[in-house]
């Protein structure tokens, strides 16, 4: 592949995190399905472009989707309780969310409806007090890392729910081995807030790379840039 990496539109290729400047090279692929092995797809765009040193990032939705993670809307039928709790979601302009019956449904199947109703009693009680985000603490990463379908999503995502990925830190491990050991991070990163949901190593500063990741360097819309190279400058 060489060097065929790229900066998104709108975003900066370099940042300084604690004096340090990293830069982050988008690298673009086909569109990634469940026919896809996401080991492979890493070494096939990625492995002439890694240099020592270098950190390759993937996007939770890239690995969710080679595990068949990503589920048809037309598939998902949701359950009364789903279609009244999305009601209750904070809506932002970043991404769906639970917002919607259909993602609802996937977070009461993936995290157990107790705990996504206990969630969802504590984040009432958490918004008498003006705070947000206490759903999504209980619930856990699984429900966090639920994806619905939105205006931009790269089609034909945009007609799926595709949920985190499974196994995140063995998935990155493997992707690692393939690679010849180089350092492996599967990320949820959108332009709202970000997490790392696995690395190849458990020495990996996952406070570091959210930082040096924070402005979503892959983009969030129609980029087709799942995987990237962060790489500290010299």
């Amino acid at each position: 592949m060489g060097e065929n990496y790229i900066v998104n539109e709108g975003k900066n290729e370099t940042v300084t995190i604690d004096g340090v400047d990293y830069h982050r090279l988008a690298i673009k692929t086909h569109v990634i399905t469940d026919k896809d092995n996401i080991c492979d797809v890493a070494h096939h765009y990625a492995a002439e472009a890694l240099k020592p040193g270098d950190i390759l990032f993937i996007t939770e939705k890239a690995v969710a989707c080679t595990q068949k993670r990503a589920i048809p809307m037309s598939e998902i039928h949701p359950r009364p309780l789903a279609k009244f709790l999305c009601k209750f979601v904070y809506k932002n302009p970043y991404g769906i969310g639970l917002g919607i019956p259909e993602t609802m449904e996937m977070a009461l199947r993936e995290c157990g409806t107790l705990r996504i109703l206990f969630a969802a009693g504590v984040s009432a009680i958490g918004k008498l007090f003006g705070r947000r985000g206490w759903f999504y603490d209980i619930a856990g990463y699984k429900a966090r890392s639920i994806d619905g379908p939105c205006s931009y999503t790269l089609p034909p995502y945009n007609h799926y729910v595709v949920l985190g990925p499974a196994e995140p830190d063995k998935t990155a491990k493997e992707i690692s081995d393939r690679l010849g050991g180089f350092p492996v991070a599967i990320t949820d990163i959108n332009d709202l807030e970000g997490q790392i949901l696995g690395t190849s190593s458990p020495d990996m500063d996952r406070g570091l790379l959210v930082k040096i990741l924070k402005d979503n360097p892959l983009g969030q819309s129609l980029e087709q840039t799942p995987i990237g190279i962060i790489r500290a400058v010299k």
